[in-house]
């Protein structure tokens, strides 16, 4: 069974959502802060985190910075009070996969969950499909109307990367972290290069665009 955490320091909706995850199919593991939630995560295994943003003793933010610092693909949902543009954008850097403001429809945050969790199988089975072309990570090959596009390997790890978690924003800094060298002289410019080169070489496929996101960075969507 998936089992999902739930942080959030106000019992009365930690309890709503961790009910409504169980009606749903799941299994949850509620936590009342950042702290704690942390602590379940390292000592456990988890396919999904749902954590509020202001919490004691650990935000939701430095929660999401320090799973990140070694797990890349656990699905992140944050669900918060904070509505601003500067709590988002600083939250997608961190690297979390969606956002939900509160206060929230528990069939909506449902759906959301069931499509972060497809997405998170999608870059675990190591294939996949989008429109017209099929990528297959363990082969490295990307088909797209039956013919194989020539890409590197670098190439070919951004275009899975965004196609595995579609709308899912990625900085240049997080691209540049996870697949250049430390000791590399790449700059975000060099990120912007590799992208408008995917886009050429992609122009044939037809089941997705990758979109600029200004301020931010990149994200996959499909059509």
């Amino acid at each position: 069974m998936v089992k999902i955490l739930v942080a959030d320091d106000d019992k009365a909706i930690n309890s709503i959502v961790c009910n409504a995850l169980c009606l749903g199919g799941y299994e949850a593991c509620g936590k009342f802060n950042g702290a704690q939630a942390l602590e379940a995560v390292e000592s456990g295994t988890f396919d999904m985190i749902i954590t509020d943003v202001m919490m004691p003793e650990m935000d939701g933010f430095e929660l999401a910075r320090r799973v990140r610092n070694y797990d890349k693909q656990i699905p992140i949902l944050f669900m918060t009070a904070l509505d601003d543009k500067p709590s988002k954008q600083l939250g997608y850097r961190l690297g979390i996969d969606d956002y939900v403001v509160k206060p929230f429809d528990c069939d909506l945050l449902l759906l959301r969950v069931g499509a972060l969790l497809r997405r998170a199988n999608i870059e675990r089975s190591r294939e996949l499909v989008a429109g017209n072309l099929r990528m297959n990570k363990d082969e490295r090959t990307a088909v797209c109307g039956g013919e194989e596009i020539a890409l590197t390997v670098r190439e070919f790890d951004i275009l899975f990367k965004l196609l595995s978690f579609p709308k899912r924003i990625f900085t240049r800094s997080q691209l540049m972290d996870e697949f250049w060298d430390y000791d590399s002289s790449a700059t975000s410019r060099t990120v912007d290069v590799y992208i408008v080169r995917l886009r050429e070489k992609t122009a044939g496929c037809n089941g997705f665009d990758i979109v600029t996101v200004h301020g931010l960075g990149y994200k996959a969507v499909l059509k």
